[in-house]
């Protein structure tokens, strides 16, 4: 059985440079945790920024009950 793998996406809000990343839910609780916002960094311009983990991973936030709260 494989695994389950999360999909995130985002947008930069400066450049419009949008990235997508599969992680499976180790790499989501190292990199997030239990968060409602992310903070990531643009890999074109740099530019960090925060984005609500509903919108981003909409499968972690309801797993992680993040809505609710």
């Amino acid at each position: 059985m494989t695994e389950k793998r999360y999909t995130l996406k985002t947008t930069c809000p400066q450049c419009g440079c949008s990235a997508v990343s599969h992680l499976n839910r180790e790499e989501m609780i190292k990199r997030f945790g239990h968060v409602p916002n992310v903070e990531l960094e643009c890999s074109e311009c740099m530019a960090r920024f925060s984005t609500p983990m509903k919108t981003a991973c909409p499968e972690w936030d309801t797993e992680c009950r993040l809505s609710s709260t």
